[in-house]
């Protein structure tokens, strides 16, 4: 007999070895049809695999439908190979790479002798559709490396065959058959094609083989696919607004930044975007101060001897801007951390001195390729809110517990109040005791509790010498940005002999925590673009009050507003333009400054203003003063 123990720990009995699907129909006709997969075994060990996977001892199973992550991800990527069929279906000189599930979607790599074009995706998806309509049945087989290699040499893969011949001889490999099509593919995928209904191609980028710029470069269409059609239609609407805020577009809208063909990766801050920086920047620094942490300021450029004892010249070189004086080789610097070891190692520290924070608005480089740029989220030279805490293992909970509700607190202010909280545990190459990954990973699990946080875990997904938490934002539209992290590293500190005197009077390692509340700052500020769609909050918001003229005899009377707001610290600015006063009223708005002070002879004889706010909301004429008195109330509540 075998023993199948089902999600809610009810248990089933067998005679013989079953597929998944079997078990499925066991439990009822509806599950069957709704199976895409199964996952087998529980905890780590679990794994997806196929409905016609077969049970032949006693296991944990779960039947895996379109109600699941674990569904949406097999129709992913049982849609990706549906593409690759519909293309060799249609274009049948050209050659299939991969295919991978990327977040929302799929894409497939081909090799052909012409670029495709937008007609070209629209006639791929209309052949996709006709193809899932068949309803074939997706079919496993198992082959020897070499005859698989030979396999798809035979027919005319080239790109199969060499990454076949990749994988060590004495391997099997799995492929996967829809009707005409065979792909080379670990699975697992969904049971026929007849499961895939709701898909749209999306676009057509290059991308070179292996990832490497010496190959040759192939074109990547990408696509997406749901479990329904309203979750489609839902995810389409979502890119539709995404696009209206794109931070590239409002960057130039808005004139806040521009990046130039002459440094590309880097960032031109025009006026109004620079005033937006150093209020995300003296926000962040107030943290700072108001926290425990002392800010400091690394150099730029640091010798090669340093990045080769902390690894990073070994590991990360091709990441890194090098250069040579006087025969010595430097590197800017591609984090801060090393930096503030250096300065934690001036002078004797006690563990009287513990915890101590540092903090930084570090600039940092790092050679990223050009085709991973994208306008201020992914830069070549970016700007870091980095801080390092250096303490003992037994500071790191009251530590995380109080940089998680300081963290929550930023995110507030700055518009985020859903974040998304995930522990990553211990790989399986990893240095230290297991004694103290253990003391490590529920010191930063308690810490999280502390501050009520639900979190989910990551296993094996810390670095080689510590756990994590990464902090992730979920914005207007739903996306994620994991932006926040902290860190546990008893390695570098180790690598680069920073030490305290103990309450013993010994030498001890401290702990040193990495930790970033909104991370790059040029990438923040992307995201909070367009959270907001450019309509910042007031207390962010470039300009803030615009106030306007019907007639020039109101000039000298808008100057003393302008002048009365800006004594109050409002970014304001008169428009005396010889413009209709609706014009001017349309260009401010477009411009989206929150609050829009419209005088004509009336408001210029009782010292009042006609207050307009962003929206083309029209708030009546008021007082100055009281004015005043809002805007103050808007800037403190962060509104």
């Amino acid at each position: 007999m075998i023993t199948i123990t089902l999600p809610d720990g009810s248990k089933r009995e067998y005679p013989a070895p079953l597929t998944v699907a079997d078990v499925a129909a066991s439990i009822g006709t509806g599950l069957a049809k709704a199976a895409l997969g199964g996952k087998v075994g529980s905890g780590e060990a679990a794994r997806l695999v196929d409905t016609s996977f077969l049970l032949a001892q006693d296991t944990a199973l779960a039947i895996i439908t379109d109600k699941q992550p674990e569904g949406l991800e097999l129709i992913r990527h049982s849609t990706a190979h549906l593409l690759a069929y519909a293309v060799k279906e249609l274009f049948p000189e050209a050659q299939v790479t991969i295919g991978p599930v990327v977040d929302n979607g799929f894409y497939y790599d081909f090799s052909y002798k012409r670029s495709f074009t937008p007609e070209d995706l629209a006639t791929i998806e209309k052949k996709m559709t006709e193809l899932a309509k068949k309803d074939e049945p997706v079919v496993r087989r198992v082959l020897p490396r070499d005859e698989a290699v030979d396999y798809f040499k035979g027919l005319g893969e080239h790109y199969k065959a060499e990454i076949i011949g990749s994988i060590p001889a004495d391997q099997e490999v799995s492929l996967y058959r829809e009707g005409a099509f065979e792909d080379l593919c670990r699975g697992p995928h969904v049971p026929s094609t007849g499961k895939l209904k709701h898909f749209k191609l999306m676009k057509v980028a290059g991308a070179y083989w292996r990832g490497d710029h010496r190959n040759e470069m192939l074109q990547r269409v990408y696509g997406t696919a749901w479990a329904s059609k309203d979750d489609l239609q839902q995810y389409l609407t979502m890119l539709e607004e995404a696009e209206k805020r794109d931070h590239r577009k409002l960057g130039r809208e808005l004139d806040l930044f521009h990046i130039d063909e002459h440094s590309p990766g880097t960032v031109f801050w025009h006026p109004k975007g620079w005033t937006l920086w150093q209020e995300v920047e003296q926000y962040m620094r107030r943290v700072y101060r108001e926290n425990g942490y002392l800010e400091v300021k690394g150099p730029q450029i640091l010798d090669k001897t340093l990045w080769e004892k902390t690894g990073h010249w070994d590991k990360y070189r091709e990441n890194m801007f090098t250069t040579e004086s006087e025969k010595r080789d430097y590197a800017l610097k591609p984090m801060n951390c090393p930096g503030h070891i250096l300065i934690f190692k001036q002078g004797v520290k006690s563990y009287r001195d513990l915890p101590l924070r540092y903090g930084e608005f570090g600039q940092c480089h790092r050679n990223e390729p050009t085709g991973g740029l994208h306008g201020i989220m992914r830069v070549r030279g970016f700007t870091q809110d980095d801080g390092h805490i250096f303490c003992t293992e037994d500071m790191i909970q009251s530590e995380v517990a109080a940089f998680t509700a300081l963290l929550k607190k930023v995110y507030a202010d700055f518009g985020f109040t859903d974040i998304l909280y995930k522990l990553s545990t211990r790989p399986e190459k990893r240095i230290g005791t297991e004694e103290s990954w253990d003391k490590a990973e529920a010191a930063l699990a308690q810490g999280l509790k502390a501050a009520g946080c639900d979190f989910e875990y990551l296993p094996g997904e810390g670095a080689f010498y510590g756990p994590k938490i990464e902090y992730t934002l979920k914005d207007a539209l739903g996306r994620q940005w994991q932006c926040g992290t902290i860190q546990v590293d008893p390695n570098l500190p180790e690598r680069l002999d920073a030490e305290f005197v103990g309450e013993d009077g010994q030498r001890h390692r401290p702990v040193m925590l990495h930790r970033a509340i909104v991370g790059s700052l040029e990438r923040f500020l992307g995201i909070l673009i367009e959270q907001h769609a450019g309509a910042l909050p007031v207390w962010l918001a470039p300009t803030q009050v615009a106030v306007a003229g019907i007639t020039d005899a109101q000039a000298d009377y808008v100057q003393d507003v302008v002048r009365t707001l800006q004594k109050q610290g409002v970014r304001a600015v008169a428009d005396l333009r010889h413009d209709k006063i609706t014009y001017k009223i349309r260009e401010h708005s477009m411009q989206k400054v929150p609050y829009i002070l419209v005088v004509g002879d009336k408001e210029k004889a009782s010292g009042a203003v006609a207050v307009r706010a962003r929206g083309n909301k029209d708030l009546g004429v008021m007082s100055l003063s009281d004015f005043q008195e809002k805007l103050a109330s808007d800037m403190a509540s962060k509104v």
